[in-house]
């Protein structure tokens, strides 16, 4: 992801800071928020900042 562009994103809920967590195939990259203790998808490198497609991290997670 553009670094640019990731310094501008915000949580669309709670428009606190969002951590960029690179994966490994099978998984994808997400941007997290502590916060709101959601993980928003990038897919195809274009952020999906939806809260109905991001999925709640588990405790172990944040």
């Amino acid at each position: 992801m553009d670094h640019k562009l990731l310094d501008i994103l915000v949580c669309p809920l709670c428009k606190g800071p969002l951590h960029h967590v690179r994966a490994e195939p099978p998984k994808h990259p997400e941007l997290i928020c502590r916060y709101d203790k959601l993980a928003f998808p990038i897919r195809n490198g274009i952020p999906v900042m939806l809260e109905d497609e991001a999925r709640a991290l588990t405790a172990e997670e944040f």
